[in-house]
């Protein structure tokens, strides 16, 4: 929505927590905080390998590429549908946003599939780096779509949800986007939780701050060495680890790996802008917030409206926080139960 017509106050209850953790910074720290027993995910996940179809990073064109889910049934009578979650970058099925997510949604009665992007996994019963030769980069929407329509099969003729996260928010608004043209079966509603629509000012506020900086490069360096480790005949990053900024390594990295004229070249070819919903035909609601550290909320202020685009815009939250004080609680999961009943 342009900026003339989106109102900061519009969200009928905005999140205001305690005075004490209303900080971004600190919102965002506290969603790895540790709270409800996460057992009912974990104890009743069963892992899936799915075929998410031709792998166009051209390394293993000779065979699908492979990702791995979670798949975890609702302990009520009957389910209400079947949702699906996305992490975000260098996250995975596991994060705790994800968990306490997932077990919502469970109680709630709804199924859930925790899906693993490429190069992303907890590790526990395979190697997600080497499920695949080729390195993550986030255009490979096309796997991510595959992997979206075996899942969607798996509702039957139960309701299907798309969630995301972060970067996961951006694939899941490109799932919604393509869902106009090639169908999800029975999709219902995309959510997406401070989504990076803007990838390149995203990555350039991760840089600006050296926490954050610290923290993805960390897992990032982690993940590109454990692929070169994998695959030594197809890979060397020596000359990209002593680089400091992320947005670097990402400029070196695509034009070595994707082809791509430059880091800002790559970042365009899925950043969200303007009038990219136009064709949107599943109601789709975006939640973040105005103190986002990593995600700037300038760049919601340039989507143009769409009748099944709901953008809502608390003055707090942090990145993917949304968390309260004492005890610690959270009401992000909330949030997306409210989005789902209307549905």
């Amino acid at each position: 929505m342009c900026a003339a017509t989106i109102d900061r106050t519009r969200v009928s209850t905005p999140f205001v927590p305690n005075p004490l953790v209303r900080n971004g910074n600190v919102q965002t720290i506290l969603s790895k905080a540790q709270s409800d027993s996460l057992d009912l995910v974990t104890r009743r996940e069963r892992p899936l390998l799915l075929d998410a179809g031709y792998d166009y990073t051209g390394y293993d064109v000779d065979r699908p590429v492979r990702l791995l889910a979670y798949y975890t049934a609702t302990p009520a009578p009957a389910s209400r549908g079947l949702a699906l979650l996305l992490h975000g970058w260098e996250g995975c099925s596991h994060s705790k946003y994800n968990l306490v997510t997932a077990r919502t949604l469970l109680l709630a009665g709804y199924d859930v599939v925790r899906l693993n992007l490429r190069d992303h996994g907890p590790g526990i019963h395979v190697d997600p780096h080497a499920l695949n030769k080729g390195v993550f980069f986030g255009t490979l929407i096309d796997e991510a779509a595959t992997a979206t329509q075996r899942i969607a099969e798996m509702a039957g003729d139960k309701p299907f949800y798309i969630v995301g996260a972060s970067m996961g928010g951006n694939f899941a608004l490109r799932l919604a986007i393509r869902h106009s043209e090639t169908p999800f079966h029975n999709l219902r509603q995309v959510v997406a939780f401070n989504p990076a629509i803007n990838p390149a000012r995203a990555t350039q506020a991760m840089d600006a701050r050296p926490f954050y900086r610290y923290y993805f490069r960390r897992r990032w360096v982690a993940s590109l060495r454990r692929k070169e480790t994998l695959f030594p005949d197809a890979f060397d990053f020596s000359d990209v680890y002593p680089i400091p900024l992320v947005y670097d390594m990402t400029d070196i990295l695509v034009r070595r790996l994707r082809n791509y004229e430059s880091a800002e070249d790559y970042f365009s070819h899925y950043t969200l802008r303007n009038n990219v919903f136009r064709n949107l035909n599943v109601p789709t609601t975006i939640i973040t917030a105005a103190d986002d550290p990593v995600v700037p909320v300038v760049d919601f202020y340039g989507l143009a409206p769409h009748p099944l685009l709901d953008v809502q815009i608390h003055p707090h939250g942090g990145h993917v926080g949304f968390v309260d004080v004492w005890p610690i609680q959270r009401y992000l999961p909330q949030m997306l139960l409210d989005v789902l009943r209307q549905t």
